[in-house]
């Protein structure tokens, strides 16, 4: 198809789509919103591992004065009552989005117009939508039915030093996170970052700490999988080449303790997985802590502007008073589909709805048991 000065075209092979990391590199270093989950090492690899035969469309947006890659949605068809063009990436990416060459405003456009096309028959869904993602400019350029629907929190931190992170929280809550920092001096935990050629074997023994550190603990059964331990080792191998990821371990005693992945993009550092030692535990030692002092340092180092804690509000999470960020879920479709979008939206409100509930839930226990430790800790003062 071509629309004004631009073609586009879908790609439905695997290997057309391994052949296409070169010039999908140079597009995600032109599209200014794009996060190392839109890399193609990390979406080639996640096809590979959980991809469906027959159900890869890879939207392509070209220049046809020289062929140039100038948009991409990576998505895919899943079939059924309600089928839906959805992200590549799955349940364990944390920003889905599509690229655009910030230089030319108008494959928005192009983009939404290739899409239009393929929503004749299935809608479009597109999960965990970071604000201001390029996925923003589609959805503005739409001209069908549309619903903007909130999907995921994700929290962030300003990438500053750590004394700048603790000068945020309340004195009860910075006095305690400077302690656990003498600590950690005192222990004396050395910092490695992985090589290249390393990353494989220490991913391996990141995935065994992780299995460790939440055993009994209710871990996300995904990351105990084979198949997820073969994307992220094959996606992350060639990430931390480019510049996109980094995998440090930290070391007590000359024994690795503890080991963290961080997904890096030009403005934002994400924590995505890590794994640590239980023995940590039983020394006192407080791994978000260890995890955060050395994200922080390293972010401000290099010049980022955000330290992103990705999705989910842990509690741990919450001591360091980050910025709740809404991912967002923009669902497009024709008149022909846009039955299909009612019926979703509704699906999706209502889920929403129960979900709100059961955190409403879980806060208020949190609250009662807060209450009743300082009931306690009164009580043995007094």
């Amino acid at each position: 198809m071509t629309t004004a000065s631009l073609t586009s075209e879908v790609c439905r092979d695997g290997e057309e789509f391994g052949r296409l990391a070169e010039e999908w590199t140079d597009l995600c270093a032109r599209c200014r919103t794009a996060t190392p989950f839109q890399s193609h090492a990390w979406l080639h690899s996640w096809w590979t591992s959980y991809g469906v035969p027959g159900a890869l469309r890879v939207f392509l947006i070209r220049d046809p004065a020289d062929g140039r890659l100038v948009g991409a949605a990576p998505l895919m068809l899943r079939r059924g009552p309600l089928p839906a063009l959805t992200p590549l990436g799955g349940a364990i990416t944390d920003y889905c989005d599509v690229l655009l060459d910030d230089s030319r405003p108008e494959t928005a456009g192009a983009l939404a117009a290739a899409l239009a096309d393929a929503a004749r028959t299935a809608l479009i869904d597109l999960r965990e939508v970071r604000p201001g993602a390029a996925a923003e400019q589609v959805y503005a350029s739409w001209r069908g039915p549309r619903r903007r629907l909130d999907d995921s929190l994700c929290l962030e931190l300003p990438a500053v030093p750590m004394d700048a992170l603790i000068a945020r929280m309340p004195s009860s809550g910075a006095q305690r996170t400077r302690a656990k920092l003498r600590k950690l001096d005192a222990l004396g935990i050395e910092e490695r970052i992985v090589a290249g050629d390393e990353v494989p074997t220490a991913l391996e023994r990141l995935l065994t700490l992780h299995r460790r550190q939440w055993e009994g603990r209710g871990v996300t059964p995904e990351h105990t999988t084979e198949r997820f331990a073969r994307h992220l080792t094959r996606a992350v191998a060639t990430m931390v080449t480019s510049g996109q990821a980094r995998v440090t371990e930290f070391l007590l005693g000359g024994e690795v303790v503890a080991a963290d992945l961080t997904l890096l993009s030009p403005n934002l550092a994400g924590g995505y997985l890590y794994g640590a030692d239980p023995g940590l535990r039983k020394r006192k030692v407080d791994v978000s802590t260890l995890l955060l002092r050395y994200g922080a340092r390293e972010a401000d180092a290099e010049g980022r502007t955000t330290l992103s804690l990705l999705r989910g509000s842990e509690t741990y999470k919450n001591h360091w008073r980050p910025e709740i960020v809404g991912n967002r879920r923009l669902l497009l479709a024709r008149r022909r589909t846009g039955l299909l979008l009612l019926l979703r939206a509704t699906a999706a409100g209502a889920r929403g709805w129960a979900a709100g509930q059961v955190r409403q839930r879980e806060w208020a226990r949190r609250l009662v048991e807060a209450a009743r430790r300082r009931r306690v800790a009164s009580a043995a003062a007094g």
